[in-house]
């Protein structure tokens, strides 16, 4: 029975549905402008890839546009060192914004607009320090205080805000409030803070502003200024959403309407900024793109490929309730993704010599390799093959047990490509350490077919000693040994449950020749080992990330025998 095609409709989601629905009613003039509003203030990781398939997504599948808009409103945590990696992070996923926007270039028209609330009495110049504002809010069960600020007079307020924008308190010494409702059972509305004081240059406006707005106060603003139709954020905003609209309301401008979907939460990993920066700065990690990170740097330079995130991104769809997912489901989109395009080669990450006693000695033999069974237009490669090779340490056994199905002595198995081969030798060293390998060749089986007929149970890698290319590879696993590290025991904090383990260096790595032309993110199939990934490393020696593991069906009983 013919398989059917692979269906490639859009999977549903509430977001598609709103915007289909806006469409029909001729809301927004029949436009969709979204926007992308990171801070720049750290890297960008797997969680920001959601926001982003969904900010440029939805609006490329509607004929509109999104905006890159940095929210740099707090400069003591901003550089355009972050602004320049967000920028390369959101085009290598695949995606090209209309325009490139500041919300510092909108400075002076919030403080206008700020203005206006304080004229309006809606807004006031408060000199409660931030505990006694904390103080003053109340709880969830019982309402907050009145400031005994904030019934000053427009003219008093309007004077102090202006004292506050030149720069003649100090930070903390005031800030500016709106006037809303301190008995609120949304506590978002009991009279947040709209700008605090900040003397602190700025990337970009330099020393020209010593008040910044606060997110609340802008996020809904920079949407109305740039016409943003669709207002999509992750669910920790779902309450911000009754003040974001107040602001607009008692403004008067253009009312864009925000969406709330649930955030990615990914297995054996943490998405805070805050959290990331930690193991950043505590030397915990090498850096933002350090390969266990699960920023779209790292990610990157391990190996995975922005078709595979975007697929994972549309595999988990957008709700409207977190929660976990797994860690395999990313890899799986990625295996899927590098089995069709990674090229493959042959490399032995844990080396024994293999001496081929009745191969000619100086003889080289040009054997003709498939470059990926998946992709027939990738072609073919020539592999040299010489009297001594380089197996793995693993596919070798003295004493085998059952199941073991790969080489030992007195069996035969078939090299990739070459020929079936025997081992009639074990040589060791003075600690009995297996050191050597001596085994005859059957020149009748070249190309891995045996004329008569005779059959092996297993196919090894390896490569010609004479031709290898020496190299350094880097074992990658999970960077925390917890499912949800947020998820902290108590007197424990999140970087106690991180993996030992994350990373293993193999330094005498041997590689096929065809690996010395390789390039810096260059995406190979060690065969039978896994996906690995030419590292970005000025080192000596090149180095080599292993992207994703493949399926090891010997690894899976030596568990089962445990």
């Amino acid at each position: 029975m013919k398989k059917p095609d692979k269906d490639t409709t859009p999977a549903p989601n509430f977001i598609r549905a709103i915007i289909e629905n806006d469409l029909k009613a001729g809301k927004n003039d029949g436009k969709v402008i979204t926007r992308f509003p990171p801070e720049p203030n750290g890297y960008l990781h797997i969680g920001h890839a959601k926001a982003i398939c969904i900010d440029f997504g939805m609006a490329e599948e509607f004929g509109g546009y999104t905006n890159l808009r940095f929210d740099d409103t707090n400069p003591s945590k901003e550089s355009r060192e972050y602004i320049n990696a967000i920028k390369r992070d959101v085009a290598w996923l695949g995606f090209t914004w209309k325009h490139e926007c500041y919300a510092s270039d909108y400075f002076p028209r919030m403080y206008a607009w700020a203005v206006r609330l304080i004229k309006a009495g809606k807004a006031y110049v408060d000199d409660l320090n931030g505990e006694q504002i904390r103080e003053y809010r109340g709880t969830l069960t019982e309402p907050g205080r009145e400031s005994p600020y904030r019934n000053r007079g427009s003219d008093e307020n309007l004077e102090l805000f202006e004292k506050m924008k030149n720069g003649e308190f100090d930070n903390g010494q005031k800030v500016l409030r709106a006037k809303i409702d301190m008995a609120h059972p949304n506590m978002n509305l009991r009279d947040p803070v709209m700008y605090r004081i900040q003397k602190t240059p700025h990337h970009r406006q330099g020393a020209a502003w010593n008040i910044y707005p606060m997110y609340d106060w802008a996020h809904g603003l920079e949407d109305s200024i740039e016409g943003v139709t669709h207002s999509l954020c992750s669910l920790e905003f779902e309450d911000h959403r009754p003040l974001y609209d107040w602001f607009l309301d008692q403004l008067g401008v253009y009312h864009p309407r925000q969406y709330e979907f649930a955030r990615l939460n990914l297995s054996f990993t943490v998405m805070s900024k805050r959290k990331l920066m930690t193991l950043v700065d505590r030397g915990l990690v090498n850096g933002w793109d350090d390969p266990r990170m699960p920023t779209l740097s790292g990610l990157r330079r391990r190996g995975y490929t922005p078709e595979a995130i975007r697929t994972f991104c549309d595999r988990i769809g957008v709700a409207k309730r977190d929660s976990m997912v797994d860690y395999a489901l990313l890899e799986f989109c990625l295996r899927e993704n590098l089995n069709k395009h990674a090229l493959r080669v042959m490399a032995v990450l844990k080396p024994i010599k293999v001496i081929i006693d009745n191969f000619p000695d100086d003889q080289v033999d040009e054997l003709e390799a498939v470059n990926n069974p998946e992709d027939p237009a990738a072609g073919t490669r020539t592999l040299p093959f010489t009297k001594e090779i380089y197996l793995e340490r693993d596919d070798f056994m003295e004493d085998p047990p059952k199941k073991f199905f790969r080489l030992a002595p007195g069996r035969e198995v078939r090299l990739r490509y070459a020929y079936f081969i025997t081992c009639t030798n074990v040589v060791k060293d003075e600690s009995d350490e297996i050191v050597e390998l001596h085994c005859t060749y059957d020149p009748a089986t070249r190309g891995g077919n045996a004329p008569d007929g005779r059959k092996v149970k297993a196919t090894l890698h390896w490569v010609s000693a004479s031709h290898a290319l020496d190299a350094q590879v880097c074992l990658y696993e999970t960077l925390f040994t917890r499912e949800n590290p947020d998820d902290v025991e108590a007197g424990k904090a999140f970087t106690d449950y991180l993996n030992p383990d994350s990373l293993k260096i193999l330094k005498n790595c041997k590689l096929e020749p065809s690996l010395g032309v390789s390039k810096p993110l260059d995406l190979f199939q060690f065969e039978r080992i896994g996906y690995f990934c030419r590292d970005t490393s000025t080192e000596s020696i090149p180095v080599f990330n292993r992207t994703v593991t493949l399926r090891d069906a010997w690894a899976k009983i030596k568990t089962a025998q445990a």
